[in-house]
This record gives C-alpha cells, structure tokens and sequence, in this order.
C-alpha cells in the first residue's frame, strides 16, 4: 500500500513539474511567449539582455544542440496578406539566428513540443546575416508566407553582451495587393465591391499631415480582424460594433483606439501618430494599479507588454517613466511617494523583461498635473491616475 502511494505521489508531482514546463511563459524578450510583436516591418535598432531566458526554448530540438540559447533575442512577425519575408541583420558581436513556423495561432507552444517548423538555421557565428534572393554562407533564401502566417525570429549572441542589433525586417506582397497613393502613401482596398460604402482608416502623421505607412491590428468586427500593413484601408462592413485598433510605425509613438462603426454606412477613422522627438511624451492610461498601492492590476498587462515592445523595437532611444495619481486638494507626502513607486514597478517590470536601465529614469509627480483639476466623473479621476512616457 505504502508503495502504491508512493507511485501515486510520484506520478503527480512529476505531471506537475512536466506541465509547468509546458505551460510556463515569460515577457522577457529571451523568451518565445516574450517575442517582441514586429507589427511595421523596417530598419529597427534592438538590444540584447545579456543572457537567456527563463525558459529553455530550444529543448524539444535535438538539431539545435549546438546553439547555446544564453543571450537570445526573439520577435514575432504574423503576415497580413500574401507576402515574402526578407531581413538583413548586423552586429559588433558575432550572431546565429533560427526562425521557425507554427500551425496554430499558439507558436511557442508548438515550439516547446518540439512541432514548430524550423524554417531557417544560421549556425555559423557572424557579424551580419539575413534572408535574401542572394544567397552566401551567412545569408539564405527569403521566406513565403501566406496571410496570417506567423514566425518566430530567434537572434542569438554570446553570454553576458548587450550589444544593439541593426535589423531590417522586409515583407513585400506577392501578388500587388496595394496600391500607391497620390500622396506616397500605400492603400489597401478589401471591400468585396468597390462602389459601396463602408470603413475607410487613415493613418497620418501629426506634425505634417502625409500617409505614414503603418501597421494596423483590427480586432472587434467579424470578417475584418486580422492585422495590415499601409497608410489607408477600405474595408466592407456588413455589421455594426465596435472596432480596436492598434497602430504601430518606425520612428512613432504606438496609438491604441476604439470606435464606433455602423453596416453598410462610409465611416471614416483618421488616425493621428506623432513623431518620436526628444522632450515628446506618450500617455498610456491603461496602465493600472490597485488603489493606493503600485501593484498592478490584471488588465494592466496587454499594455505593459506593448510598451516593452515598442522600447525593444526603438533600442536607441532613453525614456522618462512618470507616474501620476488622482487625489484632491494640494499634493500630499502620501501622493507623492506613491505615484514615485508607480513609476518605479513600470521601471522594474521593464528591465525584469530585457530592456536595459540605462536607457530609463523615473520621476513621481504626485497628483501636480491632472488632466481634469476639477475632475466630476469617474473616468476623468481615471485619466489623472496615469503613467506617462516622455523620451529624452
């Protein structure tokens, strides 16, 4: 009895600790489900952590015994229509690089298993590699992919470097699907008749008015959730809701934003971006606490995330994290210090998950700049508790 109930134990605690293995995720950029999200492909500079992740990604592949995944970087790209995939990658110290393919919208899952397809190996150690039509010892052939493919782009370094990675990610349409634009812009035109009304989204830049190219997830509205690339989109709408859209483009603030849309009416939706520009700031209000305390809320998350990526993505510049609270009346000892440790648990959160401290500073300013001083409703007291990005 006594050695059946040892079997039994044994049994549960080894389905435990295997179920953990497969289960357990990370938001470090050295890890899989950490991926940084390349939603605009372009010319990024990106950091190494200066060691590996949490999780050993590689185990489930006997193949890659011979990479040493002790300074990894990974990025996720999802295809937004019929494509070819291309980068060029170069850095001071020498690199590897595995990409791979899944079949499920969970790839790092697959990964973990050992299913994921190993699309592309660079193995040799060297200063620059890529995908191109052009092929050398350290550069192989371009990836096709079809919409809403996504791969994984793991870069490898040696132990302990935090050098900056120059990468160029490229996808180009097979097929012409877009359009240019008078402007220098890119259109995608999806409605199923092009004389009908529908949803049309603009995305232009706030200083000077022009296209920006961009990377645009559409989630809310069956029949367009996917993610595209251009500045200006024309879509069919045969049902009325809601639509989230995340916008992403080089050398801007990210901008995440819900509207109303309505079946078979023109809607239009301009999208403003600003410029990155020293002295610029970005308000993300989704970043929350538990009241009066600078532990995060649940919901808190997606946003965290977004912001780490979009400091993976733009490697070269350095970032104040302020932190603001709602509290009426003058500003307290008790405000003040705690907006300090809001700003100071983003900080934390940040470099726990790859982005380096030298690149952010924190400053705590109590409830000194509301956005509403005379605050009457719930949301408004919302947009004062806040956590802004201000580059330097």
């Amino acid at each position: 009895m006594k050695y059946t109930l040892l079997i039994f134990l044994h049994f549960i605690l080894f389905t435990s600790v295997f179920g953990q293995q497969i289960l357990e995720s990370s938001d470090a950029i050295s890890d899989c489900t950490g991926a940084t999200t390349v939603l605009k492909t372009g010319a990024y500079r990106m950091q190494f952590s200066g060691k590996g992740g949490k999780v050993n990604d590689f185990q489930a592949y006997g193949s890659l015994n011979n990479l040493e995944e002790k300074n990894s970087l990974f990025c996720s790209f999802k295809a937004s229509y019929n494509g070819r995939f291309t980068l060029s990658a170069s850095c001071t110290q020498l690199l590897q690089m595995v990409i791979f393919e899944g079949e499920t919208k969970y790839p790092c899952e697959e990964i973990s298993k050992g299913s994921a397809e190993i699309r592309r190996i660079i193995s040799k150690p060297s200063h620059e590699l890529g995908l191109n039509l052009v092929v050398s010892e350290n550069t192989l052939y371009p990836i096709d992919l079809v919409a809403g493919k996504e791969i994984i782009i793991c870069f490898l370094a040696p132990p302990k470097t935090k050098e900056f990675l120059e990468v160029n990610f490229v996808f180009e349409p097979i097929t012409g699907e877009m359009q240019e634009t008078a402007e220098g812009g890119k259109l995608l035109d999806l409605r199923t008749d092009k004389s009908e009304s529908g949803l049309s989204i603009l995305v232009r830049d706030y200083e000077t008015g022009k296209p920006v190219i961009a990377n645009i997830t559409i989630t809310g509205i069956k029949g367009i959730t996917a993610a595209y690339q251009g500045s200006d989109f024309r879509f069919s709408i045969d049902r009325s809701g809601k639509v989230q859209l995340k916008i992403d483009a080089e050398g801007y603030f990210f901008v995440d934003r819900e509207e109303p849309v309505s079946a078979n009416t023109e809607t239009e939706i301009v999208v403003w971006i600003e410029p990155l520009g020293e002295g610029k700031s970005m308000q993300i209000d989704e970043i929350e606490f538990f009241p009066g305390s600078s532990e995060f809320l649940q919901s808190a998350e997606p946003k965290l995330r977004r912001l780490k990526d979009f400091l993976a993505l733009n490697a070269g510049i350095k970032v104040e994290i302020q932190g603001h609270v709602h509290s009426n009346g003058e500003n307290t000892f008790e405000a003040q210090k705690l907006s300090e440790a809001r700003a100071k648990r983003v900080y934390h959160y940040l470099i726990e998950n790859g982005i380096d401290k030298n690149r952010l500073t924190t400053v705590g300013y109590g409830n000194t700049m509301p956005i509403f001083p005379n605050a009457k409703f719930a949301s408004e007291e919302q947009s004062n508790r806040r956590v802004e990005i201000k580059v330097l």
